[in-house]
């Protein structure tokens, strides 16, 4: 039979009318159309409901006391303390469940009089029918959080069985509250005493959360899980309270402990979100839980998305345990190996030329005319290509491609160079989760290619201590001119162009994922869009996109990682600035500080032209290449001679100091002094050169919950292309996380391993709530006199709102400052002389500190309205040097909204050139 389901309700009657109500619900629930719920036996266990519905019977009554004992079956009368601190009464909505040897109440509400119920130092009495659960157990008493004051401290619960007349006293002192403080729970498990015993005892299950190592695999919405057992389950609980600032972040392991009866044996759980909030998708690897009383682990294994526009669309799943540890580990180790396969199984294609580089040596493995082998190849040494050869499954053959007639065997128990040597040149590649591979011996199983830290041949057959085994697979002419590739971001994601021309790294690996390769000059090529042709890769004002069109802010210099088997973009553009991607999958410029997050794995769907050479290449052909190299030498030639000019803007500066200031060519050290309090937020730093600047730079570790603590000194290590003589740095975080305020010391630049150091004294905090409320502020470098090289100014910046109807927005509005010395970077303009800024017609004043940029160009005005009943309308923007100087002017000549439309892409920020310049 099909319906339409309208309505929900418990067993007993009660209206399931909300998501947590729903989560409650532990077991059964009943679905109807619009009729009202009809009372029936719907026990879980039974297969088909009665043929028809209680009605009046037609038997003989039997005696009073038979009638009064059956209608008291499965009756309770239950009382309720609540203590007589202060504060601990409820405006919550209580519910207990009890729970038998033969099945639970499910939860039911203890509804009365509201105000009245849960009152501080009361006792309140209620009845319920639980049918018949067989021999009590434990109960649950929680509520659900909600009201003004939902915190609750229960005193005791007194059960009285209405049949046997029987008294469970349970005592409970708990606070059930989501703070921190009291405890985190709402909901309190209770086990019942038999002769003085529990019947089960209360035990704490340690919860660790995987969330996946994928791009916007976090979620921010709330995450629910019920654990199932052989007594029982643990109720829905929410996870709060982790020791981590963020919870459920890509890649993050979060800890909880759940306190709960003891459930014996652990069978499912079933976890989920509830889908609030932008972007609540979730990625679940796996779920790990922890039996402190019997010390055993369970593993569930999910990998999957909670996502309602991924898969199958749901939110939350069921998982059951694995069975054992080891188990556990081999089936996620396979899984996790069939992924990677996936993704790298096209290396392993027929023809394909290719390089075994050994994680070790840092080498390439080379086999010599003379049968000998090594792992001390240059990745230019042609005695390290190999012709792949296939033969059945993952096997493959390695034959030389300079010397064909060798080819890469295991003899002897050592890796060798044999002629025609059969079977024992036929190599089993086993793929790993980090996307290196080690070759097995198919005639001598268990015998690996093996190379000592010497990058010799070693015995195959020992372990791994101090030996390479593992060895990162190069593919020869991936980016040829033409190709058609994937720049693959996870092993199940991939770095997309969007319709609306974003770009992000969470597209499928997929042909709305495919980039057709044009190589402009040795080791710079541009990507462009096979599903959208009209769009190229770009980084153009500060933003990674797919809006270019092929000039020069396509130009991406190729680094290759022969380490990870990686590629990182460099903009040829801007140097230093590489394609990044943010946690939530967003492109980014980056500086390259060796994260992953500027790291994508290249996917040859179609190789393109080989290179021409001699005289076999057609003019035409070879003209179009010395075209694109003149017109990318030109491009270079005018980027130095803009950066020369830029250069003598600080010519008074050089002929001032005695000795030079530091160049910020190769490695460097940045060390951040924090003062008290420390901060949990994300930290960003900017340098600026008299050559161009680096930036934004993520301060980031592995570890970030160790990072900017109270009284601490993090340092970072960064490799930085030269943008000549530091003049200052920009520095601050994201305002983020529950503990954002932060409170700066110091910050230093050590050039080198022993190199020089530039000093930056702060010595201020960066917070919304102290100082000054910026959270970002900028530092000049000193010159040997102590004195500063470019002066920190406090710029007053007046905004004009139009007086056009609506013209005024509630939204947050940005400013950056153009100079002759940089910028200011995006400033929020939060802090004016009046309380509600940028009203129709009216006049806003701002301050905003920054070093001196000289004489000002333009500015970038940002509105971050995201509905268009809140966009603004601005006239002009002046800008007035300190102690009353000159003054800046900056129309918006067509008087804009912004955001506005260009092309049909939203954009939220318009660009202002100078208009005019007042001189006071």
């Amino acid at each position: 039979m099909q319906f339409p389901v309208v309505k929900l309700y418990t067993p007993d009657g009660r209206r399931v009318d909300s998501l947590q109500s729903l989560i409650l619900c532990s077991g059964v629930v009943v679905a109807s159309g619009r009729e009202p719920f009809k009372p029936g036996s719907y026990d879980p266990q039974t297969q088909t409901l009665p043929a028809k519905l209680p009605g009046v019977s037609s038997h003989v009554q039997p005696k009073h006391r038979e009638r009064l004992g059956r209608r008291n079956r499965g009756k309770w009368r239950v009382s309720v303390v609540t203590s007589s601190l202060p504060s601990a009464g409820t405006s919550s909505q209580v519910y207990i469940i009890l729970y038998g040897l033969q099945g639970n109440s499910g939860p039911l509400f203890l509804l009365g009089r509201e105000g009245d119920l849960f009152q501080s130092g009361h006792e309140d009495i209620f009845d319920i029918n639980v049918g018949n659960i067989g021999e009590l157990f434990k109960i649950r008493i929680g509520h659900n959080s909600s009201g003004q004051s939902p915190g609750w401290h229960c005193e005791e619960v007194r059960l009285q069985n209405l049949f046997t007349e029987e008294m469970f006293y349970l005592p409970v002192n708990r606070w059930l509250s989501q703070e921190e403080e009291k405890g985190g729970e709402i909901c309190r498990e209770v086990p019942v005493l038999h002769h003085g015993y529990p019947v089960f005892p209360v035990t704490l299950y340690g919860v660790s959360v995987v969330t996946g190592d994928l791009w916007n695999a976090g979620t921010g919405a709330n995450v629910y899980i019920n654990v199932y057992g052989e007594n029982g389950d643990t109720g829905s609980r929410q996870l709060l309270n982790s020791k981590k600032p963020t919870t459920f972040c890509k890649g993050q392991v979060d800890t909880f402990t759940l306190e709960a009866v003891h459930l014996g044996h652990l069978e499912k759980v079933v976890i989920g979100h509830d889908g609030l909030g932008e972007g609540s998708g979730w990625f679940l690897e796996k779920v790990v839980l922890t039996d402190s009383l019997k010390d055993v682990e369970y593993t569930f294994l999910c990998n999957r998305w909670l996502d309602q526009g991924e898969m199958d669309g749901k939110i939350v799943t069921e998982l059951y345990v694995s069975d054992g540890l080891n188990y556990s580990t081999r089936q996620e180790l396979e899984h996790k190996r069939m992924e990677i396969w996936a993704v790298e199984r096209w290396k392993f294609q027929k023809g394909n030329i290719v390089q075994l580089f050994c994680k070790l040596t840092g080498k390439c493995v080379r086999l010599h005319p003379d049968g000998t082998v090594d792992a001390l190849g240059d990745k230019r040494d042609k005695q390290g290509f190999f012709d792949m050869r296939l033969k059945r499954g993952n096997i493959r053959v390695f034959r030389s491609l300079p010397h064909p007639q060798l080819t890469l065997a295991i003899a002897k128990g050592r890796v060798t160079a044999l002629e025609n040597g059969g079977s024992l040149c036929e190599l089993q590649v086993q793929i790993h989760p980090n996307r290196c591979v080690s070759l097995e011996s198919v005639q001598i199983p268990g015998y690996l290619v093996t190379f000592d830290t010497e990058g010799h041949p070693a015995d195959g057959a020992t372990g791994y201590s101090g030996l390479c085994k593992e060895f990162v697979v190069h593919v020869k002419g991936m980016l040829r001119d033409g190709a058609v590739i994937m720049l693959n971001s996870s092993v199940s994601q991939a770095l997309c162009i969007t319709r609306d021309g974003r770009c992000v790294g969470t597209g499928r690996q997929a042909e709305e994922s495919y980039f057709r390769v044009h190589k402009v000059c040795p080791g710079v090529c541009m990507f462009q869009s096979l599903h959208c042709p009209d769009m190229y890769l770009q980084v153009k004002g500060g933003q990674c996109n797919g809006r270019g069109t092929g000039d020069c802010y396509s130009h991406f210099k190729v680094e290759k990682n022969y380490q990870t088997g990686s590629l990182s973009l460099e903009s040829v553009k801007c140097s230093g600035m590489f394609l990044g991607l943010l946690p939530d999958g967003s492109a980014k410029p980056l500086v390259h500080t060796g994260v992953s997050n500027v790291m994508f794995y290249p996917q040859v769907i179609q190789y393109g032209r080989e290179k021409p050479t001699g005289t076999s290449a057609t003019p035409i052909r070879w003209q179009c290449k010395i075209s694109n190299q003149k017109l990318y030498m030109s491009y270079m030639f005018k980027t130095r001679a803009k950066s020369k000019t830029f250069a003598d803007t600080i010519t008074e500066v050089k002929t001032k100091r005695l000795e030079p200031l530091v160049s910020s060519d190769d490695e460097w050290t940045v060390s951040v002094v924090t003062g008290y309090p420390g901060t949990q937020a994300q930290v960003s730093l900017w340098i600026y050169g008299s050559e161009g600047n680096a930036g934004p730079i993520l301060l980031e570790k592995s570890n970030r919950d160790t990072l900017f603590s109270p009284k601490q000194e993090d340092e970072f290590q960064l490799a930085m292309t030269n943008i000549g003589e530091i003049y200052k740095i920009r520095i601050g975080h994201d305002g983020t996380s529950d503990h954002p305020d932060w409170n700066l010391q110091s910050v230093s630049l050590r050039k080198n391993k022993d190199g020089p150091t530039l000093q930056f004294s702060v010595n201020r905090w960066l917070s919304r709530n102290h100082g000054n409320g910026d959270i970002l502020c900028e530092v000049a470098a000193m010159k040997e006199d102590g004195q500063p090289i470019f002066p920190v100014v406090k710029y007053q910046v007046t905004i004009y709102t139009g007086h056009l109807n609506h013209a005024e927005t509630q939204s947050p509005v940005l400013i950056c400052l153009y100079g002759e010395r940089g910028d200011s970077g995006l400033r929020l303009l939060h802090k004016a002389q009046l309380a509600n800024t940028f009203r129709r017609g009216q006049v806003d004043a701002f301050e905003l500190e920054a070093v001196s940029l000289g004489k000002l160009q333009k500015v970038l005005l940002c509105c971050e309205a995201k509905n268009k009943s809140d966009y603004w309308y601005c006239e002009k923007v002046i800008i007035g040097e300190p102690g009353g100087g000159s003054e800046y002017i900056f129309n918006c000549e067509s008087e804009r909204w912004i955001p506005f439309s260009s092309e049909g892409v939203v954009k939220t920020g318009i660009e202002l050139q100078v208009q005019g310049y007042n001189d006071f």
